[in-house]
């Protein structure tokens, strides 16, 4: 009887551990993916008290499209949102990392770029 509730218990705990692997994979990691608003994306960094409040950064613009598309005065890609984490995956600028912000605004380092409108 002992070696029965055994056995059963050993099969309930390795029905467990095999379907928790498939139960985390529902949630990506970083958070769920999202897109960002689309538009062209002015790119500035900080001025000083002295001079401009902010300097932009004209080679950084880029515009954000439908189907987590981009494009810039390079070219196209693509980019992934996953929480508030953004990564361009293809194109000009694959590889750069910026955190969002705000609704409009990502950030990476001190450079802060903003929605300036859906420029239809």
């Amino acid at each position: 009887m002992k070696t029965r509730y055994i056995f059963l218990l050993t099969a309930v705990a390795a029905a467990v551990a095999a379907a928790a692997p498939m139960m985390a994979q529902n949630t990506p990691a970083g958070g769920p993916l999202q897109t960002m608003p689309h538009g062209t994306y002015q790119c500035a960094l900080p001025g000083d008290a002295g001079g401009d409040a902010f300097r932009v950064v004209k080679s950084e613009e880029f515009r954000l499209g439908a189907s987590s598309s981009y494009s810039n005065a390079d070219g196209n890609g693509i980019y992934l949102l996953k929480g508030k984490s953004l990564t361009f995956t293809r194109g000009p600028k694959k590889g750069e990392q910026f955190t969002r912000v705000g609704t409009n605004q990502l950030k990476r380092g001190k450079l802060i770029c903003t929605r300036l409108g859906s420029g239809s």
